[in-house]
């Protein structure tokens, strides 16, 4: 334990391979690559200082002993359990629950975007379907636009550029939105709950003893060594499979709402692929959108569960194995895909915001809504003259939603998301 918090705190950082673990009497692969590196094996890397080197070159450098003796059971401890894919767990689950807030904000904005009902979201309807994690959903949105002028019928009454009514005409009644606005406290309140149910089981392997075998005091000054399973990474592997899944329906209906902005015929008007330039010679976000359906896809192919594959090794000894480190990397993977979708809709809303700014005037948004747009605003400006480098765009859409600004910016306005 020494070793490796001196090799931490010096900042060196085994490299260790990404694939070749099944989970099953520990990472054991991707283990030895760590546990040879500690030790100063020679065959062994790490990269000091940003710079990737032999392990016995970067422990000299680190000021460190290139040898380390280890004692009794250190090398079984070292090279048993699951705990690279439990490291790449907690970076998922971590990452995953970041994004719930994020997914209630973007949500918020598109309804300003449509405006939709806010209805749906009366805690009477979810007290008749009491998931606590759908209520929260619910209880968030109502915090960020429940005060929104947008989302009302007199704003429907405002003709939007691509709107198909003439003007003066009064719009269509609209008794209830369309799944992806309206059901969203049911799709974002289960990923809400598997997460709860995902840290459960990663805070308890966090705290656990995973190698094998273990060693006990008898009570006579003694111990007595017991083998078991403990380095089975089936936990890890079906949390990580239900955190993907989770992640994957999050991002897809996300998507959906976003792509709705771009179609007039969808978004009640909006300027078609939320265009600003000449037409015929600009795209707009229709780009970004093809992008983030690309992500969806992506997703829902790594959401097929891993846990339920084994293929046996070692003569049959290891006849059942988790492939917890496959889980974990789709999992970790699905979770960056649905950060980049998140941060497309909050800038694909932002932007159709700008668009209609002054046909809106005398709706203003919910404070939560309007907070999180001037949050976006002070890092992004409106494509307002045609089209741009929209990688640039959706770089920084990311990156602000992954620093936390957003979600400051609206609970300094509305108070403490769920």
């Amino acid at each position: 334990m020494d070793r490796l918090l001196a090799c931490l705190n010096a900042g060196l950082h085994p490299i260790v391979p990404a694939k070749g673990s099944v989970g099953a009497s520990g990472d054991l692969a991707p283990l030895a690559h760590l546990s040879g590196a500690i030790c100063g094996f020679a065959e062994a890397e790490m990269i000091y200082r940003g710079k990737r080197m032999p392990a016995r070159a970067a422990l000299e450098k680190a000021g460190l002993t290139p040898d380390f003796e280890m004692g009794a059971k250190d090398a079984s401890a070292l090279i048993n359990g699951s705990t690279v894919s439990l490291a790449l767990g907690v970076l998922a689950s971590v990452d995953a629950q970041r994004l719930l807030k994020l997914a209630d904000i973007g949500l918020a904005l598109s309804l300003e975007c449509l405006r939709g009902e806010l209805a749906a979201f009366d805690p009477r309807v979810h007290r008749a379907r009491p998931h606590a994690g759908q209520a929260a959903v619910a209880r968030n949105v109502l915090k960020i636009a429940g005060d929104s002028r947008r989302c009302s019928a007199s704003a429907r009454d405002v003709l939007f550029p691509d709107e198909a009514r003439a003007a003066g005409t009064a719009p269509p009644p609209r008794v209830q939105d369309v799944y992806s606005l309206r059901c969203a406290p049911q799709v974002h309140g289960p990923a809400r709950q598997a997460m709860d149910y995902v840290g459960g089981i990663i805070a308890t392997e966090i705290n656990s003893a995973t190698d094998n075998p273990l060693l006990f005091d008898d009570g006579a000054g003694g111990y007595v060594c017991i083998s078991g399973g403990h380095f089975h990474g089936a936990y890890v592997a079906q949390a990580m499979d239900y955190l993907a899944i989770a992640m994957t329906d999050l991002g897809a209906i996300a998507e959906r709402r976003l792509a709705r902005l771009i179609d007039p015929t969808m978004s009640y008007g909006l300027p078609r692929n939320l265009l600003a330039g000449k037409r015929g010679l600009n795209t707009g976000f229709a780009t970004v959108q093809c992008s983030m359906s690309a992500l969806v896809m992506e997703n829902r192919g790594l959401a097929v569960p891993g846990s339920v594959d084994s293929i046996p090794g070692k003569s049959n000894a290891e006849d059942h194995v988790s492939n917890s480190m496959l889980c974990a990397r789709k999992a970790r993977t699905v979770v960056e895909n649905t950060e980049w979708i998140l941060a497309a809709e909050i800038l694909m809303a932002c932007q159709a915001l700008s668009l209609v700014a002054e046909l809106g005037r005398d709706h203003p948004l919910g404070r939560g809504s309007q907070a999180a747009f001037d949050a976006v605003r002070a890092v992004i400006e409106p494509a307002l003259d045609g089209d741009r480098w929209y990688a640039t765009e959706m770089t920084a859409a990311r990156d602000l939603v992954r620093s936390g600004a957003i979600v400051e910016a609206v609970e300094a306005a509305v108070g403490p998301l769920e």
